[in-house]
């Protein structure tokens, strides 16, 4: 990567949110059919967060394009069943509503693929109501696979950087799913990015920007299931609907991929039968945007629980366990993530130095790799930016680190070290 490129970006992604006025006029998604840089991407995409659609050419050679798909370009069922035939899936309801998602079942793949075909088979209709299957880690499961390439536009991801290391956890998924199958309206986990690839199928999105899913919250301020109901016309129920703007409505066909940026709610339904293979990712772009979420999502724990702060000891302890379990990470798994990003960004700065490439992962070298350092070198400004803010936090300062195996003061102090002994180097970009 060209140091252009991150020249001043910590103080891009410091500043607020640029307007989607003139982005929203235009009414459409800019679709990416040629050949594009990384720093353009990250400069034009990433860093203001909106999205765009990549055409076909870019998984026109992924080998589950050529091998999940029929030459009339449905999904390939004696294939699927050839490589994944007892392997358990979850399988959601689209019919059935648990709480604002469809309740989840896993059963074998075959035996979901012989719904699938009876579906079809019976006009898109079955009385089991409308199975889907979602969130398959396909690829945690058969690593060796290798059915797809990670496009290098995504390949900053330290979401599944983190959750590699530990070795319990991913964020890949495939989706499968019959004509008329839909996720409801939702954000991202984390309020990551995402990007989806269409390996068959068509889908139809449904996108708002950031800020926008505020005017949707009914009187009890929860966010609608399904967002074209028509009872978001009662304003005695959704009083703010009519102030919010129309969401940005994108067809997304066969072989293309959708970047959907951090933060932006959306609604999705497959048009035809449809597989898809999904990632949820961060990186220093939106790092400041999952720190924020966190921050939301505990004050909300706190609100909810804080008839009891003064009966219990543990108090603030206790809002950091319903955290993790409403959200999936509290306070101290974050600095962890943040020490894991941190430590392999400083690893590979230094074998950069030193020529020895031994300390960290063959794969995490590859992608660093292709990066760069100086893109390293940004993550790194962003880790400090974000760990600084962790260190003024008053709920942060409240857990007990006397466990962990390094302070945060002490990793800022060493990602301090490291920048300051790789800009001698002409590692950096200049400020």
């Amino acid at each position: 990567m060209d140091r252009d490129a991150y020249h001043n970006c910590s103080s891009l992604v410091k500043m607020p949110r640029q307007s989607y006025e003139q982005f929203w006029s235009s009414h459409f998604v800019e679709y990416i059919d040629k050949e594009l840089s990384y720093s353009k991407f990250f400069r034009k995409y990433l860093l203001p967060n909106h999205p765009c659609m990549f055409s076909r050419r870019f998984t026109e050679d992924w080998k589950c394009r050529k091998q999940w798909v029929t030459e009339e370009g449905k999904p390939n069922f004696q294939k699927l069943l050839q490589e994944f035939d007892e392997s358990p899936v979850p399988v959601a309801n689209c019919n059935a509503k648990e709480y604002n998602a469809n309740p989840k079942q896993v059963m074998p793949l075959k035996e979901f693929i012989h719904y699938w075909k009876e579906y079809i088979q019976n006009g898109h209709s079955s009385p089991k109501g409308c199975l889907y299957l979602k969130d398959w880690h396909m690829s945690r499961d058969f690593p060796d696979h290798n059915v797809y390439t990670t496009p290098v536009f995504f390949s900053s991801d330290w979401l599944n950087e983190y959750w590699d290391t530990l070795e319990v956890d991913d964020y890949r998924f495939v989706y499968m799913g019959p004509k008329g199958s839909w996720t409801p309206f939702h954000a991202d986990v984390f309020r990551s990015y995402s990007w989806s690839a269409n390996i068959c199928g068509r889908k139809k999105w449904l996108l708002y920007p950031p800020g926008q899913e505020d005017f949707l919250r009914d009187t009890h301020g929860n966010l609608p299931y399904d967002v074209t109901s028509a009872e978001l016309q009662d304003r005695g129920l959704f009083p703010q609907f009519e102030e919010a703007c129309q969401p940005l409505e994108i067809i997304q066909e066969a072989g293309e991929i959708i970047f959907v940026p951090s933060g932006w709610h959306h609604q999705v339904y497959n048009l035809e039968d449809t597989i898809s293979i999904n990632h949820n990712w961060l990186n220093g772009c939106n790092i400041d945007i999952m720190w924020q979420f966190l921050q939301n999502e505990l004050s909300s724990v706190q609100k909810e629980i804080e008839e009891w702060r003064n009966t219990m000891d543990s108090w603030h302890q206790h809002c950091q366990v319903i955290m993790k379990a409403c959200s999936g990470i509290d306070y101290s798994e974050f600095a962890s993530f943040l020490k894991i990003v941190a430590e392999n960004r400083m690893a590979f700065l230094n074998a950069c130095s030193s020529g020895d490439s031994s300390d960290y992962s063959r794969h995490l070298s590859e992608t660093l790799t292709a990066l760069g350092p100086y893109h390293a070198a940004f993550d790194l400004q962003r880790v400090a930016h974000i760990i600084e803010c962790l260190l003024c936090n008053e709920d942060f300062k409240r857990l007990d680190h006397s466990t962990s195996t390094l302070q945060p003061e002490t990793l800022l102090q060493q990602i301090r070290d490291t920048i300051q002994s790789t800009r001698g180097q002409h590692l950096l970009y200049q400020e």
